[in-house]
């Protein structure tokens, strides 16, 4: 193919808008763009002006798919900026928590968005018709996770109980106890999705680039606290992540493109297997191992690769959060932090990749500063190199425009965007 135009308004089985417009002539890239055309959300403005405590229960909702995971970041963004530490016990829950959430988001997106390319179908309600085990499969799953949400928190997304310096209602041994049994009927079905997805060859694309996730200072695979790290060997801790990396505003999207000092990164399960591989539970690993994902891997599809790795380990990792608060005697009791002049970060991975919040409050502890760093953002200037790769191969492989425009849509959906989270107003304070 000597010329190629890709346009691609408002791709298809993503959360959000966005489009993909590339141009090329004899096999070299003349246009190559993801616009971000989702309308600013202001939530940093909201913010600001607003008593610590109350942060939580509005950067929830950002995003009803990683509401516990922007609720965790808030809590403790805030609470390091009130210097309060959480005891283990409240570090506990929040795992088991976010094991539960990275459990719902990952089935949500490799059943529900991904594996309808594969099955050569548009959406995922043929397959119902032509397979339908499998989607019995997949919404047995989500389930699963949406349960663990409603029973330890109150609700199935925007959680009520958690909030800065611990939990308002701590779940019962009964609560737990339910939530331990659902995720041990789960096994059966990732063991399942395991061999189909073994079964699934993804497009072939090497495209190394730098990954960016938490690696915690013990032996954790770690969601909920750790050092910001990069698989160059450089780590920060989660207040200095500003000197690891800098956002910038870009004219064709109107979210921010995110950048370390050697240029664009990725972020989400496949950054997180790259720099924790070490520490996956010997289940986990062996699915690694029988899906063809190994420490190696540049292909960016992979990153559903990791997903699944990633069911498999939350569901081992929130067993033992289980057992361990099965033995916690007195649970410990909520009281409201006292309000103070302070400065606060926190970086949590959730399913998409790293999450950064940052506020500054005054001595009334009212936020006078607030920014937020989505991972959907930190990863459009990747996808777009990745594009940049991905595109010129397919035209020398003789592909046609209809597969191309399909395989970049591909590519766009494997990196498991959420664009409307992404799309932030920039950071205000008050003066």
């Amino acid at each position: 193919m000597k010329k190629l135009e890709v346009n691609v308004h408002h791709l298809t089985r993503v959360e959000g808008h966005g489009n993909i417009k590339v141009r090329a002539s004899n096999g070299k890239i003349e246009e190559l763009k993801l616009e971000i055309v989702e309308s600013p959300r202001f939530f940093e403005s909201m913010l600001v002006g607003r008593y610590i405590d109350e942060v939580p229960h509005i950067t929830a909702r950002i995003c009803g798919i990683c509401a516990l995971g922007h609720t965790t970041a808030a809590v403790r963004a805030a609470e390091n900026a009130l210097s309060w530490k959480a005891p283990d016990e409240v570090m506990w829950l929040r795992r088991l928590l976010m094991d539960g959430e990275t459990l719902q988001s990952h089935i949500l997106h490799v059943y529900f968005l991904v594996a309808p390319d594969f099955f050569n179908v548009g959406s995922v309600i043929p397959l119902a018709s032509t397979h339908p085990d499998v989607v019995k499969r997949a919404l047995r799953l989500k389930k699963v996770a949406n349960e663990m949400c409603d029973l330890l928190v109150g609700r199935k997304i925007h959680p009520v109980s958690m909030a800065v310096g611990g939990f308002t209602y701590w779940p019962t041994k009964k609560d737990l106890s339910r939530v331990k049994e659902l995720l041990e009927g789960a096994r059966v079905d990732l063991d399942e999705t395991v061999k189909l997805f073994a079964g699934i060859a993804p497009p072939a694309l090497e495209s190394p680039t730098e990954y960016v996730a938490l690696r915690s200072e013990g032996d954790r695979y770690e969601f909920v606290h750790g050092r910001v790290a990069s698989s160059t060997g450089e780590s920060v801790e989660e207040k200095d992540y500003a000197k690891l990396i800098a956002e910038r505003t870009v004219g064709h999207s109107s979210a921010r493109h995110v950048a370390t000092k050697r240029g664009c990164y990725a972020v989400g399960a496949l950054a997180r297997y790259m720099l924790n591989h070490d520490r996956l539970t010997p289940w986990a690993a062996d699915a690694a191992k029988k899906l063809g994902l190994t420490p190696k891997a540049t292909n960016p599809f992979h990153n559903n690769t990791a997903q699944i790795v990633e069911c498999l380990q939350c569901v081992d990792e929130g067993i033992e959060m289980i057992d361990r608060l099965m033995k916690v005697k007195n649970p410990p009791v909520f009281a409201p932090l006292k309000k103070k002049a302070g400065s606060g970060a926190a970086a949590v991975e959730v399913p998409r990749g790293i999450l950064f919040h940052h506020y500054e409050t005054n001595d009334d502890g009212v936020v006078v500063r607030a920014n937020c760093i989505i991972p959907t953002g930190q990863n459009q200037a990747n996808i777009e190199m990745d594009l940049h790769r991905f595109v010129p191969a397919l035209m020398q492989g003789g592909k046609n425009q209809d597969e191309i425009t399909h395989a970049c849509e591909m590519l766009v959906r494997a990196y498991d965007p959420c664009i409307s989270c992404s799309v932030h107003f920039l950071e205000v304070e008050i003066a």
